[in-house]
This record gives C-alpha cells, sequence and structure tokens, in this order.
C-alpha cells in the first residue's frame, strides 16, 4: 500500500529502532510527501528502479513522493533513524526563496554526508522536531515548520558530497528482488539458477535480464558486493583477514589476498592501513558499470 501522511498533517516526525537484519519486505512509495532522514547508526542500502545508494551512521538521506524504493541492511549494527515526511506546502517559503527547483536538486542527490560537527547539529535538530511534534503543544505545527525549513537549510549548505550509482537501465522488480537477496546471503554459495528457481524464471532468462539491467553478469556483481563488504570490515573492524574471508563467503584467508589484490591493486593489509574510515566511494571499482554521480 503506497505510503500517505494521516489527512490534515503537513509534517510527521519518528524515531525508529529496528533489528540489523531488517529490511523492506517489498518495494513501496509514497504518494503525498517527501520524507527526509537521519542515520543515528546502521549500514542500509536502497535500491530503487534506477539507481543505489547506501548510508552509515551520520548521513541524511532524502526521497521525493512517488519513487518506488526498498532498502536492505549492510551490516550486523542494529538500525536506528530519525524520519521526517512532509509536504511540499510545508516548505513553501523556503521554495519562493530559493527558487522552484529547490527541493528536485536536494532529493536528486538522495544521500548527503556531513562533517562530524554538521551531523551533531542535523541530530539535535531531529530530535528537537521529534520533541515539539510528540508534545501536541499550541503552536507547535508552526514550531515545527521552522525547524524543517533549518533542517532542508543545513542539509543544502553543509553536506560534504552526495552520490548514487545509476543502472543501465531501469530494473524490474524481479531483478531488485534478486540484488536484495545478493545483500542478504552474499556470504553464502548463492547460484544464480537457485534464485532463477524460486522466482519461476530459467536461468537462462533470468541472467540475460540481470546482465541487460545491470551492465554486468551476476557472478560479477556478488563478486563486487562481497569485495564491498570486504572493504568495510577491514576499515571498520579489526578482524583477522581469515575471519573477514569466511564472513563474506571466500574459503580462506589466502584466497581473499589473491581476489583483493588482483581486484583493488593491493593487499587487504595494505588497504586496512591506507583506508579511511569505510565509505563506498572509496571502494568503487576503477571503472564501474554505472554511471556515478557525485556533487561536492
Amino acid at each position: 500500500m503506497p505510503d500517505m501522511l494521516p489527512a490534515g498533517v503537513e509534517i510527521s516526525v519518528s524515531r525508529r529502532s529496528l533489528p540489523a537484519d531488517y529490511r523492506m519486505p517489498t518495494m513501496d512509495m509514497s504518494v503525498d510527501h517527501y520524507s527526509i532522514g537521519f542515520l543515528i547508526a546502521g549500514d542500509r542500502r536502497t535500491i530503487t528502479p534506477q539507481q543505489s545508494y547506501d548510508a552509515h551512521a551520520g548521513d541524511v538521506s532524502m526521497l521525493p513522493p512517488f519513487l518506488y524504493h526498498r532498502t536492505v541492511s549492510l551490516s550486523d549494527t542494529p538500525y536506528e533513524s530519525y524520519l521526517v515526511k512532509f509536504t511540499a506546502k510545508a516548505v513553501e517559503p523556503l521554495v519562493q526563496l530559493l527558487g522552484s527547483t529547490f527541493l528536485d536538486e536536494l532529493t536528486e542527490q538522495k544521500i548527503h554526508h556531513f562533517r562530524e560537527d554538521a551531523q551533531e547539529r542535523l541530530q539535535w535538530l531531529f530530535e528537537e522536531m521529534r520533541g515539539v511534534y510528540e508534545s501536541g503543544a499550541p503552536y507547535s505545527s508552526i514550531i515545527l515548520q521552522g525547524l524543517l525549513l533549518r533542517l532542508l537549510t543545513l542539509v543544502r549548505e553543509e553536506h560534504t558530497g552526495s552520490g548514487a550509482e545509476y543502472f543501465p537501465s531501469e530494473l524490474s522488480n524481479v531483478i531488485v528482488d534478486v540484488l536484495v537477496r545478493i545483500e542478504q546471503q552474499y556470504a553464502e554459495n548463492l547460484r544464480l539458477s537457485d534464485l532463477a528457481g524460486e522466482f519461476g524464471y530459467s536461468t537462462a532468462h533470468l541472467s540475460r535480464l540481470f546482465s541487460r539491467q545491470l551492465g554486468v553478469s551476476f557472478s560479477e556483481y556478488l563478486s563486487r558486493v562481497r569485495m564491498r563488504h570486504v572493504c568495510r570490515l577491514l576499515s571498520g573492524t579489526d578482524r583477522s583477514v581469515s575471519e573477514i574471508a569466511l564472513s563474506c563467503g571466500y574459503c580462506s584467508g589466502d584466497y581473499l589476498a589473491t581476489r583483493f589484490q588482483a581486484r583493488m591493486g593491493m593487499t587487504p593489509l595494505q588497504f586496512r592501513k591506507a583506508a579511511p574510515p569505510f565509505s563506498t566511494e572509496a571502494i568503487r571499482p576503477a571503472q564501474p558499470p554505472y554511471r556515478t554521480q557525485t556533487a561536492e
């Protein structure tokens, strides 16, 4: 069922705490509002028919109405976030001041990154909005609108980067389901033939759909997902290479080291020493199969 605000509500605010493995069961979209979220903890991948992007603690994500999307976990960290839903009417003062393309520009980026000091101010704003929304006090709607305008201004002025990976062609529902399954089971012996049977397709037909819509084969995409998780664990934990190998679908640390050096041009330990805190921007292949949008 499409996501809608209650009748007469222009802004709603919630704080969500969900298990690390939470995933949206199906594609969904809003029909009457925009949404802006702040990830307090956890690591999430959002998949739309046109693009995918990752969010980590401190990131802000935005979605316009009528965009089908689905989210899935990227780590074993519990998922905690703020979510603000708002109508176009609620931000009319900013649109009048900054122009009719203001919201389109913000939501086109989908994901926004910030310095640590800005993250703290963002979290304060989200929490303040939640308190005002739940209080139901007189004039709370006016106060809430003012805080929302400040929040959107802060996102516009202080984000340090944005980005998403664009698919060569629009994804069908079954390919979105396959991508979600890969994110859930990348460490297992995941075979396209098994997924084809489960979803009611021949292996050859599903393989053609996957390659046409993603621009790479199923096995290559799976390898890239596994490598992305390897990089996350190398830069964000002190686990050994052997432990990481087994948790990401590789038979041994030595095998992982060989594959890692071939793909990344350095050993896992060299990557660990050189890598900043984990970022999906830092580990994209040198020649990704997608168009990549980056705004500074």
